[in-house]
Parts: C-alpha cells; sequence; structure tokens
C-alpha cells in the first residue's frame, strides 16, 4: 500500500509515571489488585461511593514486559460480584475475564489470579466485566502500560486517562444510566476528567521526547482531541504501531476516539521553561478546553524527533483476503422495553439494542450460542453494519483485526481491537483467527452493551 496521509476524526466522514506517579511495575511476582470502596475530590467536595484499587486514589497504570510473565491476584471487597478483563490483549481465553463466557464471578472476599504473557507491546487498559456499568462509573478502569522490548528512545511518557463522572451539586454520584440515555447515545457524565483531574498539568523536561498514551476508558463518551503547542507524531492506535503517516488532528478535525481506543503521540516538548502543550478537546455546547497540559521545565535538551526508532510492529498475523470467508453483523434496535437480560452480573432492567436483531440476554443465559463460529488460522471478513443514527465502538476481546473499506470514509488501515461505526457506517474488518476461544463482541458504550448489543464469537 502506498503511503498515504490519513486523518482518524469527524473529517474523514462525508510524567512521568501516568496517574500522578501512581504505578505497579510487573514482575515475575504477583502483584496484587485489591477492588475497593475509594474517596476523592473530583471536584469541591469529596465524593464517596467511588471504587478503585487504592482507598484514595485513581486506579494506578499496571506495568508489563513485552514477553514477560504477568501474574495479577485480583482480591475483592465489594458487595457485588466481579471480574477484570485487560482490553485489547491477546492472552488466553481463560484469562480474558469475561464472567461465565471465560470464568465465573468473584465474590466478596474471593480472589482470582490472572496469569498471562502479553505478546504485544502497546497502550491497553482494566476494567471489570461484571457488574460493569456500576463499577466503572464509579473509578475502576485503569490503564495497563506493555513496554516493547527494545527502547524506543523517549526521555520520559505521560498517561492520561479519560474519563466522565456524573455528579449532583453536592459532588455525590447521579444515577450511571438513564433509559432515555440507554436507548440513544449513552448517559454522559458531567465532570469530565483526565487522571480523575479537572485540570491536569504534568512536568516534563524542555526540549524532550515524551510518549503521550491517551486512553478513553469512559462508559459513554466520544472524545474529540486535538494537541496544542508542540510538534507531535502519532505513533501507535490502540496499542499497535502506526505504520503510514497520519494527518494530526486539528480544532476544526479533530482526532475521534471512542470508549474503549488508545492513541499514542510522540511529542516533541517545548523549547522555552512554563510553554505547554494541551490535549484539547471539545465538548458539545462549551469551548474547547485542555483535558491535560504537558509543561516544560529546565533548559532544553533539544531533541528531534528523527532520534526516535521506529516501533516494532506486533506479531499479530496479516489475513489473507483472497482466502477469507465473510460474515455480516447489523448492530441496531430492539423492541423497545423488551425483556431485560438475566441480570447475575448487571441488568439495567430494559433492551434496547441488538446485534443480528436478536438482543445478548444476559451472561449467565442458558441456550445462547455464537454469533459466528470461526475456523482457527483462517482469515476471515466482518461485515460490521450500523442501522441506527448512535455511533457503536464495537470491541472484539482476544483478536486484532484490520478496517478494510467504508462507506462513508477513508479507513487508515490500522491493527486494532475496537472499531468506531458512525451513524449509518458499513465497515468491513479482517482478522486471523488465530486465538481460540469464547470471545466477546460487543459495543463499548457500556449502556448498549448491557441493553442487549453484545455477543460472542467462537474461535474452533
Amino acid at each position: 500500500m502506498k503511503r498515504r496521509k490519513f486523518l482518524l476524526g469527524s473529517g474523514a466522514a462525508a510524567g512521568a509515571l501516568g496517574l500522578g506517579g501512581l504505578s505497579l511495575a510487573a514482575s515475575d511476582a504477583t502483584q496484587d489488585l485489591v477492588l475497593q470502596p475509594a474517596s476523592y475530590r473530583l471536584r469541591n467536595r469529596l465524593t464517596t461511593g467511588m471504587v478503585s484499587l487504592y482507598p484514595d486514589a485513581p486506579p494506578p497504570v499496571l506495568y508489563g514486559r513485552q514477553g514477560d510473565v504477568m501474574r495479577l491476584t485480583v482480591r475483592n471487597t465489594l458487595p457485588d460480584y466481579t471480574a477484570m478483563h485487560w482490553h485489547g490483549l491477546r492472552i488466553a481465553n481463560k484469562m480474558d475475564g469475561v464472567p461465565y463466557l471465560t470464568q465465573m464471578p468473584i465474590g466478596e472476599d474471593d480472589s482470582f489470579t490472572y496469569e498471562f504473557t502479553p505478546p504485544d507491546a502497546g497502550t491497553y487498559w482494566y476494567h471489570p466485566h461484571c457488574m460493569t456499568m456500576d463499577q466503572m462509573a464509579h473509578g475502576l478502569t485503569g490503564v495497563m502500560v506493555i513496554a516493547e522490548r527494545e527502547d524506543p528512545g523517549f526521555d520520559s511518557e505521560q498517561v492520561i486517562n479519560l474519563r466522565d463522572f456524573r455528579l449532583d451539586e453536592e459532588d455525590a454520584f447521579l444515577p450511571a444510566y438513564t433509559a432515555r440515555g440507554a436507548a440513544r447515545a449513552g448517559t454522559f457524565g458531567n465532570v469530565q476528567t483526565a487522571n480523575w483531574l479537572t485540570e491536569a498539568v504534568y512536568d516534563h523536561a524542555a526540549g524532550t521526547l515524551v510518549r503521550l498514551r491517551v486512553v478513553n476508558t469512559d462508559t459513554t463518551r466520544i472524545y474529540k482531541l486535538h494537541l496544542e503547542g508542540a510538534e507531535a507524531q502519532i505513533i501507535a492506535w490502540d496499542g499497535h504501531p502506526v505504520e503510514i503517516d497520519l494527518t494530526l488532528p486539528t480544532t476544526d478535525a479533530p482526532l475521534l476516539l471512542g470508549p474503549g481506543q488508545r492513541a499514542d503521540f510522540a511529542v516533541l516538548m517545548p523549547d522555552d521553561e512554563g510553554q505547554s502543550v494541551a490535549l484539547v478537546a471539545k465538548f458539545p455546547g462549551q469551548k474547547h478546553r485542555a483535558m491535560a497540559r504537558l509543561r516544560a521545565t529546565g533548559q532544553s535538551t533539544a531533541r528531534d524527533m528523527r532520534e526516535l526508532r521506529p516501533l516494532r510492529r506486533n506479531p499479530v498475523l496479516r489475513p489473507e483476503l483472497n482466502q477469507a470467508e465473510l460474515h455480516e453483523f447489523v448492530f441496531g434496535w430492539t423492541t423497545e422495553g423488551g425483556p431485560p437480560n438475566d441480570g447475575f452480573c448487571g441488568s439495567l432492567g430494559y433492551s434496547f439494542w441488538s446485534i443480528n436483531r436478536t438482543p445478548w440476554p444476559g451472561d449467565a443465559a442458558q441456550g445462547t450460542g455464537p454469533l459466528a463460529v470461526l475456523e482457527q488460522g483462517k482469515s476471515y471478513v466482518l461485515r460490521l453494519r450500523n442501522e441506527s443514527p448512535n455511533l457503536h465502538p464495537i470491541h472484539l476481546h482476544g483478536l486484532a483485526f484490520v478496517p478494510l473499506k467504508s462507506n462513508l470514509r477513508a479507513l487508515p488501515p490500522l491493527m486494532t481491537d475496537t472499531m468506531l461505526l458512525l451513524k449509518d457506517e458499513t465497515i468491513d474488518i479482517a482478522l486471523v483467527a488465530d486465538n481460540p476461544g469464547d470471545w466477546a463482541f460487543h459495543c463499548h458504550v457500556i449502556e448498549h452493551q448491557k441493553t442487549g448489543l453484545a455477543g460472542f464469537i467462537r474461535v474452533v
């Protein structure tokens, strides 16, 4: 394919250690992740009823290394069941963290040890897949960084975890979902944060090269983003290296980052102390505002983008399109107010959405079969058709795929695990079914997932 300029956004359609220095270093030892109630000052007052791995801080960045074993024991102290999913990681099915599909839920005062070896470097994230809406909306979403075997040459990195919270005037939680929201674009929060901060500022040495990892872990919001104040390049998308030229997003043509999606930037910090680089978002009815700033400190080291080594391609098999079998999936509404799912891992009380016009009956529903059965090692094209006016970030567990074409826009062929479908859009994606198991396949607007827009694909 010829090198072209692509734009990941609406224009294409007609610190160092991340969260304030909080991190867990991965090693051969088991890391304990304790799910627990938390409190934090998100705005003016202390907000209680949050969920994190610390009682007074956001979930930390989890660090691992490509090809090294990670052992993570999730211990649940919450009264509700849970299970932890490692979004984007191509690991063994039994470690994927989907209740009843790959494991039993983790009850109160119980634990489960996840052990896996990440085959891919990149930016990923973790969140519960049982009681998903409640636990995610109250804070339980964290970033996972899998480092490359070879250092690409950055001086530092910065993780930005974007998400909303829905609070009342007393900074207490409002209901996380509404029937009206679930039947449309989702129920949006009213407090937009980066790393749980409404004004996030991080210092990095002037003139240095910073790897900026931006992750949308929200339950609903699709962010419209661009960078201001620095030379930058998009170097990875949803964990995988970018191998073509991508046009940087601008105010008029922002990058669309849906729930579950990630973008890595190489940023050259300004030379003058006190200058800053801004990650800017546009919200409906509001002015553009900086979600996070990287502030230059000290004397410039005068680095150059050309000093960075290219990221190595992850070991993902490329599909053979001339031998690929086609499967079609339709994402849309179902009968309004239809029967809710079984509720074992959280039900919103109604069904609005469906895949192939059949709503997901629930995580533990009997007699529910796969949406498709794929043969291990073979190539497939999946046709994703959105027959609704709402946008859907469609996530496939355990596998990576590449978009081929859209009826609305030119799509860059970037390896991914989450595809944002626009209104009335049909996208063909291609993959190699190289990871056996039952893999969840769903919209990452959690209200859509929990009201029917979910299922699974079986690889045998």
